[in-house]
């Protein structure tokens, strides 16, 4: 099994488990607060472990259970088992020194996901970059200097990318706002490997990359950029990404994330087709 399948594999396991545990606790009664009380740790604690951005201790997993009222030594086995298999190591590990605790739980969704569906306005996505444009944008963000640092998030961008052609490639929306297209990144050579770069991906059966022209108006998102995340689990809730300077927020209540899908659908619908969006890449490439 390839280091991404087990990376995705242990995400999806510890949303399972904490979607798990929380029908369990709601259908016996037992408040978050009364949750973590049981296992000495905070209602906060039992949120995350719910919404599987936390790991999970096998112990606390079974005084849970037990709260819950759950006494069967086979269903116990099998919510146990689940623990081991949340809690493998995943690759983005290795670089907990560049990557804050808040994009590791995103790169962990992302390489779960069936279905990604992004809006970008700034910066092509992080999925679609070359590595000279990938390091062009982390320098100009002035809170990395250090070269070491940068080649560093350069290979998490990489190693991220292997996503797209793998043997479980999830299907990528990307709407890009062609302001994206027209600031110069490291000047007119980077942006044309850019672009050939942009050609060679939207051909992908998986990718459908489309431009929001800069004539257009954008209503359906003027909140600015954010992600949908969809899982092909049922039970599974998709989730809008939204990042900020120093952190992210995930957002997955139904509602939210209607709002979010209806937009996103907007900004397809005002965008050049795929045809279009690559003649629009030819022109921009030509004029640089």
């Amino acid at each position: 099994m390839s280091t991404t399948q087990a990376g995705g594999g242990a995400t999806v396991r510890r949303l399972m488990l904490g979607s798990q545990l929380r029908k369990l606790r709601e259908a016996r009664g037992v408040s978050r607060e009364e949750a973590g009380y049981s296992i000495r740790a905070s209602e906060s604690k039992i949120s995350r472990m719910e919404l599987g951005r936390v790991g999970f201790k096998e112990r606390d997993v079974a005084d849970l259970l037990t709260l819950y009222g759950v006494d069967a030594e086979q269903e116990r086995a099998t919510v146990l088992g689940l623990v081991r298999d949340a809690n493998a190591t995943s690759w983005w590990h290795e670089y907990g020194d560049v990557l804050p605790p808040w994009f590791q739980n995103y790169v962990g969704l992302e390489e779960a996901v069936a279905e990604i569906r992004s809006y970008e306005v700034q910066f092509v996505h992080g999925l679609l970059q070359t590595p000279d444009y990938a390091r062009a944008v982390i320098a100009a963000g002035g809170h990395v200097t250090e070269p070491a640092e940068i080649e560093r998030r350069v290979e998490v961008r990489l190693r991220r990318q292997e996503l797209l052609t793998g043997d479980h490639a999830p299907r990528l929306l990307a709407v890009l706002d062609e302001a994206a297209l027209r600031r110069p990144w490291g000047g007119p050579d980077l942006m044309r490997n850019q672009i050939d770069r942009l050609l060679e991906l939207g051909e992908l059966p998986n990718v459908r990359l489309q431009v929001l022209p800069l004539g257009c108006a954008g209503l359906s998102a003027e909140g600015g950029a954010f992600t949908v995340l969809g899982f092909a689990e049922p039970e599974l809730a998709d989730v809008v990404y939204l990042e900020q300077f120093t952190t992210a927020l995930y957002l997955d209540k139904p509602a939210e994330v209607s709002e979010y899908r209806h937009a996103m659908d907007g900004l397809a619908a005002d965008s050049l087709s795929p045809e279009l969006t690559r003649e629009l890449l030819h022109s921009v490439r030509q004029e640089l």
